[in-house]
């Protein structure tokens, strides 16, 4: 949450220079509150365990959040007892209707698939298509990321030789962007994908800034200059065991599979892994939910899709 100062206290302007949000008391003065509406498309198999890991992460603000879980009408998920659906979820259809602050678009295994061979690609495609007059900012995560980056600037994604699975070490390019607020210059964060991203395709994009990469794991943000659009390759979401899980289900059933990189101790699986990426992660979501959806949002939701975007720093 922002800092309120004296518009000429010196500290102001050393702070923003280090992109610290400090906020004029002119600004504050305007400043409605209200709860902010967020939609999940939630296009993993393993919807519990999903929801959950991202209720961690967007709970970890003073932001009071009002969830709308989304589910694709087009497609029949086997892993998930209909009653829990029918409880929880929307169809899009239903969701339609409304407008939010905020939307994020999750991963799904399927990333081996071209785009047009999912059953659900039409659905999400007029999903990424009304989210442009009915939501404020979206979050695009794994497969959910190269989705929206094919769809909206036709950005490919890339068969890999070998797969991106570990924790992995990324650099920050645009320390000024506000999603980047507070991370350090080097940071964690997990990846398990077949498929790339490449830099140099979102760097030749118009409207498309790259903010963070891997030396070993390539892309893992982007956004639009907007700041209406985010792209995250990897998954910050992840818990302690996450990776664990998915390494030990590939050896019982006999695949070729590598031991995730800089995951566990000395890379040794008998060992516990440790968690290196959680403060980042928590940082991410807080910046978004802050910066890209509640610093610029409207007030009335109505008026998402007539207006204009402000600037962030706009006072």
């Amino acid at each position: 949450m922002p800092v309120t100062i004296p518009s000429a206290l010196p500290a102001r302007r050393i702070l923003e220079g280090e992109n610290v949000f400090v906020m004029t008391p002119g600004r504050a003065e305007h400043q409605d509150i209200r709860p902010l509406h967020i939609a999940i498309v939630n296009l993993m198999p393993t919807k519990l365990a999903t929801e959950t890991q991202l209720l961690r992460l967007l709970g970890n603000t003073p932001l009071q959040l009002e969830i709308s879980l989304v589910r694709m009408a087009s497609h029949d998920p086997r892993n998930t007892a209909q009653a829990h659906l029918d409880a929880f979820y929307q169809t899009f259809d239903e969701a339609a209707e409304h407008k939010f602050d905020g939307l994020i678009i999750t991963g799904a295994p399927i990333e081996t698939l071209e785009f047009e061979q999912v059953d659900y690609w039409p659905e999400l495609q007029q999903i990424m298509d009304w989210s442009r007059d009915h939501v404020f900012s979206t979050m695009h995560v794994c497969w959910g990321a190269q989705a929206g980056l094919y769809h909206r600037y036709g950005i490919r994604k890339y068969p890999l030789a070998q797969k991106i699975f570990g924790v992995f070490p990324h650099r920050v390019l645009d320390p000024r962007n506000r999603v980047l607020s507070g991370f350090d210059e080097v940071f964690p964060a997990p990846h398990s994908r077949h498929t790339e991203t490449r830099a140099a395709d979102i760097e030749a994009t118009e409207g498309l800034d790259l903010l963070a990469v891997s030396p070993e794991a390539g892309v893992y943000l982007a956004a639009s200059s907007d700041g209406r659009e985010l792209y995250v390759t990897g998954h910050p979401e992840y818990e302690r065991d996450t990776l664990k899980l998915e390494y030990d289900r590939d050896v019982a059933r006999g695949l070729d599979i590598e031991v995730p990189r800089h995951y566990y101790p000395a890379d040794d699986p008998t060992q516990p892994p440790m968690v290196t990426w959680r403060s980042h992660a928590f940082l991410l979501y807080a910046n978004w939910l802050n910066y890209c959806v509640y610093q610029r949002t409207p007030f009335d939701l109505g008026a998402i899709g007539a207006m204009a975007s402000v600037t962030p720093d706009e006072d």
